[in-house]
């Protein structure tokens, strides 16, 4: 099936070659930073972590996003998914490699990665996360390259195969539950310190991680005419639904508990983000752009009638991922370590180098994202018949 990925449309070389120039131009930041080290980021003795976990910490949770097609299909038996399980696993697979191209180029130089195996010990959460992220990537190869070969082949996949799928499940539940245990274990950062810490990233991975699975075929079905059918889009949006309710519902436990409480080291981390401290107020508009994002997203997303209409169901998803993303990917960690232990606070803000090798990492997550969906469409498409043009569909009716 790998020929597949060596023929293509214009638009799909176009694509790559277009990604392939971010990764390249992102490698030359990269290079500077191992030149010069660390010092070209905006991190510090206060904010040892920053934009790179963050991305990291968010990417874990869309890599969870598997999970949600997964489960309904092997426990419940859900086969209105089995359009779409494959490119779930697929991105998962793309998620997975971007956290741990996020861990190399946070930890400075990429040798240092064996410290985690020369050094490995079982009071290491770090340790155990990289044996969750790795045995994750693994399922998930496996998982989908055979279930796609079986598909091809009109075979059913061999009992083994669907034995690791049912494992990933729970494994995509441990990825996500370690990475919060990273945070959570951290004493004196009072943002982190919460026995919900876990439940509160399954939440935001549950929603935004679907989110953008789900945007993701909607685009590619603009593009190719794939579709993954309309029972199987609505379920997975009732299912985002769900997800984000309980995900601001576990926020606003966190706030109560902060300021009822009235303990000031819970509360000072609120007011940064949401208010400002001694004037230092740069997170404020992120955070009340997510706010706003975040409840608007479910005036489109809970209405069923609302929903279900295509360009709708796309304007909410797109405020839940902004929102979830600004919440998690920027909040959560500036949050978490500001103020500092000593009650001030020490600004961070990425840098451009931070960015641009940021980008590099989001450049190679889609090259190997557009080269497994390519594969696993035109795949569909041979088995089944169809056109895959990559021209526009005719209009798709509204839903």
């Amino acid at each position: 099936m790998l020929e597949k990925a060596l023929k293509g449309s214009p638009r799909y070389w176009g694509t790559l070659i277009g990604l392939g120039l971010v990764v390249l131009l992102g490698l030359g930041f990269w290079v500077y930073q191992l030149t010069f080290g660390m010092k070209i980021t905006g991190l510090n003795r206060d904010v040892s972590w920053g934009f790179y976990i963050a991305q990291f910490t968010y990417l874990v949770g869309v890599a969870a996003s598997a999970v949600m097609l997964v489960l309904p299909y092997y426990f419940h038996h859900y086969k209105e998914f089995s359009k779409m399980i494959i490119l779930g696993e697929f991105l998962a697979i793309a998620a997975v490699i971007m956290c741990l191209g996020f861990i190399v180029v946070d930890i400075g130089q990429p040798q240092r990665m064996m410290n985690v195996l020369l050094n490995a010990s079982p009071n290491s959460v770090l340790f155990w996360d990289m044996i969750v992220l790795n045995g994750y990537l693994f399922l998930n190869i496996v998982v989908g390259w055979v279930s796609l070969q079986s598909f091809k082949n009109d075979m059913t996949p061999p009992a083994w195969c669907k034995t690791l799928a049912i494992v990933s499940v729970i494994w995509a539940f441990s990825i996500h539950t370690v990475t919060a245990f990273l945070y959570a274990g951290l004493p004196g950062r009072h943002y982190f310190l919460t026995a919900i810490m876990a439940a509160r990233f399954l939440a935001s991975a549950f929603c935004s991680g679907p989110a953008i699975l789900l945007l993701l075929i909607l685009f590619l079905r603009q593009l190719t005419g794939f579709d993954p059918g309309k029972k199987a889009i609505n379920r997975l949006a009732v299912i985002i639904t769900y997800a984000m309710c309980v995900n601001i519902f576990f926020f606003l436990l966190e706030v109560f508990t902060s300021f009822y409480s009235n303990m000031p080291g819970h509360i000072a981390p609120f007011k940064y983000l949401f208010t400002g401290i001694d004037g230092h107020d740069m997170m404020v508009p992120f955070m009340w752009t997510a706010v706003v994002l975040g409840l608007g997203c479910l005036v489109f997303l809970i209405p069923t009638a609302v929903r279900q209409k295509t360009p709708a169901l796309v304007i909410g998803l797109i405020m839940l991922v902004i929102a979830s993303w600004i919440d998690k990917g920027l909040g959560l960690l500036i949050g978490g370590f500001t103020p500092n232990p000593f009650e001030t606070v020490t600004v961070y803000s990425p840098t451009v180098p931070e960015i641009m090798i940021s980008l590099m990492v989001f450049a190679l997550g889609g090259i190997v994202l557009t080269v497994l969906w390519k594969i696993a469409v035109e795949v569909r498409v041979e088995v089944e018949g169809g056109n895959l043009s990559m021209v526009p569909p005719p209009a798709v009716e509204a839903e």
